[in-house]
């Protein structure tokens, strides 16, 4: 033991020695920085002994000072929109210089995260797509990420419910990837895997990294299974900085489901004994509709200090309404990052806190579809001025009075913070500390009264209002510390990183309801109050719950990135990890990761035969990553409640085992090739990347049927499936006019994509050859709509193949001996495969015009090659549609081919008949600003702009907006209910001003 004590005490104390020998040897280099342009001091300008961290930042008279090493031999200083440059060292203890703008954009040096560390773009050898603050779409949304939307190649970003200020688009990479495990890509947010996404104002970013190749992700191991994203927020400089911005936004509703009006109503529906006559004329729509919602954004940040200490600070507020009647969010954020570094440059410390409170009313998703399907004759309150009961239709209630009095609240408390403290042990070596904590707390509180009109007409005595809170509790703790090496021999340059993490994850939750207050004032805040607590026998286990789990993930992990010349360029990383989630036999896995680049760019033989092409690389990567998120005690045997029995006149909780174990249990696996090309021709006028990926996921988690006896449940849990997606990208950036007063910049992604599921079954576990899903729910019996097969794509829709309609206005369709029936006639047995949701192509273009201080963005988005299932047409887009039920205009529109379906007979029989192409283009975002320099002592610059976003849809699809209909997950394509949320036309109008 003491032996032990006494070595790492040595060692200690060679690092130190070493560590203070170079520091003896360091020498003090000052000077100053300016534009060669005018000759004006630059702040904030990067100052790097080349090939090494040691650096500083020029003050904000472009001066500096920076302890070097003896064996530097030339500074580096770059700054953003100027060329970097590099200034061999002399004895002489003053060197100024001077930095050039950029011709264009393209020739900017790019850093990219390339997760725990950062390389130049030209270094990179994996699939990796950067995204500048600038390139980010102005959004006023609840995430964002909705700002990232269409940005990168094979990211699927989308929101069914984007007028809700608290709804979260979902996110997925490079297709389906699980059939049970999570499908979302781990966020780093500064460094710290598992940041949380919603805990960032979009002012606040600096770059967004998305690490789709395998050999980039593979880094995080269990984590990086679906790709990675890494958020870096901006830091502090020298240069002291006070920002504002903000802005107003308008959503209106827009591209709605059209049902009849009041007199269409009774024109079509009543004269043809579909409907009763109420007397009434009410929209119900439109009372459901609060368009326009209004919301606003307010955010001041403030930056400056020294080149050696320096900090940000941000603070933002945020006050929005929903278009539905009850959807609210207000929100209070800050973030505070503060940055030192000790003179002799020998320790740098780093602080970041993020807090963020937010008071929410949720939306009450099914009040749109529970309006448009209400009879527009019926009156929203009756003879006494209370709301009407309504016991017809499809829901029978009254949206109006949901909306208004049914309460749904929450109110949510977040906060990140990390602390870094890096040691320069010699100029090549360095090793930093990281300990960091990300929280969230989360209090829900429902209540309905009693005054319900369904309550009071039922004549209820029992159930009669109803409150429950709950709370809930996310806290994930991480302490990571890595190493890095930089060596340079000659034209040989090796990084060498190497890190430890440990990450401990726990979660809470508590929940308490009850029935019967005496007074509707009390809502959730008096439980105990209630008459009724339910459970069995009166005992109240209904009435309360609580529940705590939590996982362990422990890593090794390692990185090489060496290159030859700056030509030939080769990276190689492990990451050894284990979780607690995972059974006795699987606890740790590797994940190993090889990439490789060739600058052919750079060839001597290259440079003189084709001028016209400065940067073109090939590049590959290989890598394997994980999937751990699922369940924390899949792997265990549980105990449940399993009934009561009496004892001597009490009832006693019967607990027995309710999970089988499975000492196999592990991560599911992505097995990730990549090939890809970079290039910039033309004197950097157009630029891009393609790539080709091959991801196979195997080990896919699933519950499968097992004997009993020996086992206690008829289901385990286990890795089976194999799922495999491939895909080509197309990046293109161009610079097609270049002028002093105008410019025009344009760029292009295009994401393809196919999915084939290979295998639901191995030779432990048998699950069949098929799954059936999308079931639609009621009325009628409709089934299933959706097939996931082996050796076919999820999406695929199996439904009765169509053969038009008979002149009784029967639904015919083909039988699997190819003869024709009325669709009730066939059988389950009759269905085919007649189509796929999943969009065979993404695309987006991007168009950037600037004109002397004005500046234009329009951004195009599209999707095209799919399929979409009308859920709307099918329970409300026909004549023959429920009794007294308002339908869509569509079913009387003589155009329309849905108008033609008027037997009952065939009523909610599923086809293709109700199929229809999902193919868009969307004027997804035109933002129009004006900036004006100000010589002001107080004022330095004001920027006016103004957004539209979702102008407009160019479809075919007649079921409302294409793109609320989600194309990520398993069942891509379809809606299986009518919950209808409708998209809208929003309008931001901003003003940013820097002091």
């Amino acid at each position: 033991m003491y032996k032990k004590i006494l070595l790492h005490m040595g060692i200690f104390m060679l690092f130190m020695m070493l560590g203070g020998t170079v520091i003896a040897q360091n020498r003090m280099v000052t000077g100053k920085i300016t534009d060669a342009g005018d000759g004006s001091p630059m702040p904030g300008v990067s100052v790097v002994v080349t090939g090494t961290s040691v650096g500083t930042i020029s003050d904000a008279n472009g001066a500096y000072s920076l302890n070097i090493p003896a064996t530097a031999k030339s500074l580096t200083f770059t700054f953003i929109g100027y060329t970097a440059r590099e200034v061999a060292l002399t004895e002489a203890a003053t060197l100024n210089t001077s930095l050039t703008q950029s011709n264009n954009a393209l020739k900017e040096v790019t850093i990219v995260s390339v997760g725990y560390g950062t390389l130049d773009k030209r270094e990179v050898s994996s699939a990796i797509t950067h995204v500048s603050s600038k390139d980010l779409l102005p959004v006023s949304a609840n995430s964002p990420l909705m700002s990232l939307q269409g940005k990168v190649a094979g990211l699927s970003i989308t929101n069914t419910s984007s007028g809700d200020p608290n709804s979260s688009p979902s996110v997925q990479l490079r297709g389906v990837s699980s059939r049970n495990a999570g499908l979302g890509p781990l966020y780093v947010v500064n460094g710290i895997p598992g940041g949380n996404i919603d805990n960032i104002n979009q002012n606040d970013i600096e770059s967004i990294d998305v690490l789709k190749g395998g050999a980039a992700s593979a880094i995080y191991g269990t984590r990086g299974g679906n790709g990675v994203i890494i958020i870096t927020t901006k830091k502090g400089s020298a240069q002291s900085r006070f920002f504002y911005d903000g802005f107003a936004s308008f959503d209106y509703v827009t591209n709605r489901l059209q049902n009849l009006s009041a007199d269409d109503f009774l024109k079509y529906r009543v004269q043809n004994n579909k409907g009763q006559d109420y007397g009434a004329k009410t929209d119900w729509l439109g009372a459901v509709t609060n368009s326009p919602a209004f919301s606003q954004k307010h955010t001041v940040q403030m930056s400056g200090g020294s080149a050696k200490t320096n900090y940000l600070a941000s603070a933002d507020y945020r006050n929005a309404d929903g278009i539905d009647l009850r959807a609210h969010k207000k929100e209070y954020g800050a973030r505070v990052s503060i940055n030192h570094t000790t003179d002799d440059n020998f320790l740098t410390a780093t602080f970041n806190v993020a807090p963020r409170y937010m008071t929410t009313s949720n939306a009450d998703q099914g009040n749109f579809n529970n309006a448009l399907t209400l009879n527009p004759t019926y009156p929203i309150f009756n003879d006494e001025g209370k709301y009407n009961f309504i016991n017809t239709g499809f829901f029978s209630n009254n949206p109006v009075e949901n909306a208004n009095l049914i309460k749904s609240q929450a109110e949510i408390k977040e906060l990140d913070i990390s602390g870094s403290l890096k040691a320069n042990i010699l100029h090549n070596l360095s090793t930093t500390v990281t300990v960091s904590e990300i929280s969230r707390s989360a209090h829900m509180n429902n209540f309905s009264p009693s005054t319900l009109s369904t309550i009071v007409h039922s004549g209820q005595t029992t159930k009669t209002n109803f409150a429950s809170q709950e709370q809930q509790e996310n806290d994930q703790k991480n302490f990571e510390w890595i190493g890095n090496y930089n060596l340079n021999l000659k034209r040989n340059h090796f990084k060498l990183l190497g890190g430890y993490s440990y990450t401990l994850y726990n979660y809470k939750q508590f929940y308490a309801q009850n029935y019967d207050f005496p007074f509707d004032v009390f809502t959730w805040n008096n439980l105990h109050s209630g008459l009724y607590n339910g459970g069995a026998e009166g005992q109240g286990q209904d009435a309360v719950g609580s529940t705590q789990n939590g996982s362990t993930l422990i890593s090794f992990f390692g990185r090489l990135n060496y290159d030859f010349d700056n030509k030939y360029i080769l990276t190689a990383s492990l990451r050894h990890e284990g979780s607690s989630k995972f059974g006795a036999s699987n606890k740790w896995g590797n994940f190993p990761a090889v990439s490789g680049a060739w600058r052919i760019s750079e060839e001597n033989f290259f440079k003189g035969s084709l001028p016209w092409i400065n940067e073109l690389k090939l590049r590959a990567d290989y890598g394997i990553t994980g999937n751990q998120d699922f369940g924390n005690y899949k792997s265990l045997i549980l105990y449940g409640a399993a009934g009561y029995f009496p004892f001597n006149g009490d009832w006693y909780q019967v607990y027995g085992p309710s999970q089988n174990v499975n000492l196999d249990l592990k991560w599911e696996k992505a097995i990730n090739f990549n090939v890809g090309l970079d290039f910039s021709l033309f004197n950097n006028r157009l630029g891009g990347s393609i790539d080709y990926y091959v991801r196979t996921n195997k080990d896919l988690l699933a519950d499968y049927l097992v004997p009993l006896p020996p086992n206690s449940q008829a289901r385990t849990t286990a890795n089976v499936g194999t799922m495999k997606n491939n895909g080509i990208e197309v990046v293109l950036n161009g610079s097609v006019i270049q002028s002093k007063d105008f410019s025009y910049n344009a760029n292009l992604t295009l994401a393809y994509n196919r999915n084939k599921f290979i295998s639901f079954s191995n030779q432990l576990y048998y699950g069949g050859t098929y799954e059936d899903v999308a079931g639609l729910g009621a009325p009628g019996s409709p089934g299933n709509t959706q097939r996931i097969v082996e050796g076919r794509s999820i999406g695929e829709f199996y439904l009765l193949k169509s053969a038009g309609v008979s002149d009784d206005g029967a639904l015919l369709v083909y039988k699997k001996d190819g003869s024709v029936v009325k669709a009730n006639e066939a059988s389950l047995d009759d269905r085919q495969f007649v189509g796929n949701g999943l969009p065979k192509y993404i695309a987006s273009m991007g168009n950037n015009f600037r004109y002397k201080r004005f500046d234009l963005n329009v951004f195009l988005r599209g999707a095209f090659g799919y399929k979409i299932f009308n859920t709307p047409a099918f329970y409300l887009g026909t004549p023959a549609s429920q009794t007294d039920a308002n339908v869509l205009k569509s079913a009387y529109d003589d155009k329309s081919k849905y108008s033609k379906l008027t037997n009952d007979q065939t009523l909610y029989r599923t086809s293709d008949y109700y199929l229809e192409s999902g193919s868009f283009v969307k004027i997804d975002n035109v933002s129009l600003g004006y900036t004006q320099p100000l010589k002001s002592k107080y004022l330095k610059s004001v920027r006016l702009y103004a957004v539209g976003r979702n102008l407009h849809t160019f479809t075919s699809y007649t079921g409302g907006d294409p793109d609320l209909i989600q194309v990520n997950g398993l069942t891509p394509g379809i809606s299986t209910s009518l919950n209808y949320y409708p998209s809208t036309l929003q309008l931001i109008f901003g003003l940013q001003a820097t002091f």
